[in-house]
């Protein structure tokens, strides 16, 4: 399993989340990324050169917010990826209006660098076979709710409509603060649950 952080954060954030994943008996690299600084085509570029370099098994990815909307961009523009799920923990994958509004704000573009155009405009709807299984927060405590820009409901910093693409295979909502998905015990439980049959385990909740 491949993790990815989100934007304004490194890969130790994805610790607890590694942990657990290691302990239902996966292999896991937390990649750093640099979300801010830099260029998007150069972090896509490397998360594909690191997938390619585990060929010939599974590849599962499991990205928190800009690190699931990372591996989706990637995976439709490489089909020559290891077979594998993708997981993505409060992606804004239609686009976040909280990054637009931020945008707007004096100094709030250079905040987002590289990341703005990609949370701006949000991804195409999934046409891929690879599966994919999105989870949603429903607690509204982040920076979205003092920009007042969310549409409920919403976990703080992104709205489940955002979460919502077209030809993704399973959604579920649970109630947490978008930070409170990458810590989740519970959410571990799905994202392995996923990982192991394509599909979230009915019985675990958040």
């Amino acid at each position: 399993v491949i993790v990815l952080h989100g934007i304004w954060m490194r890969g130790i954030a994805m610790l607890p989340l590694s942990r657990r994943l290691r302990a239902a008996g996966f292999s896991v690299d937390a990649l750093d990324y640099p979300s801010v600084v830099g260029s998007w085509d150069d972090s896509a570029s490397r998360l594909a050169e690191h997938w390619r370099q585990h060929g010939g098994r599974r590849v599962h990815v499991v990205g928190h917010s800009l690190g699931g909307m990372l591996a989706l961009h990637v995976a439709a523009q490489h089909a020559d990826l290891p077979d594998g799920r993708i997981v993505c923990l409060g992606s804004p994958l239609k686009g976040s209006a909280a990054a637009g509004r931020l945008g707007r704000l004096p100094g709030g573009h250079w905040l987002m660098g590289q990341s703005a155009e990609i949370l701006n405009s949000g991804l195409a709807a999934w046409q891929q076979q690879r599966p994919v299984g999105v989870i949603a927060g429903s607690t509204p405590v982040g920076l979205g709710s003092v920009l007042g820009v969310l549409k409920a409901p919403h976990d703080g910093t992104v709205s489940v409509d955002e979460t919502r693409l077209d030809g993704i295979d399973e959604h579920r909502v649970v109630a947490l603060t978008h930070t409170g998905l990458a810590f989740s015990n519970d959410v571990a439980e799905l994202v392995i649950g996923f990982l192991r049959d394509g599909r979230f385990p009915h019985e675990a909740t958040a």
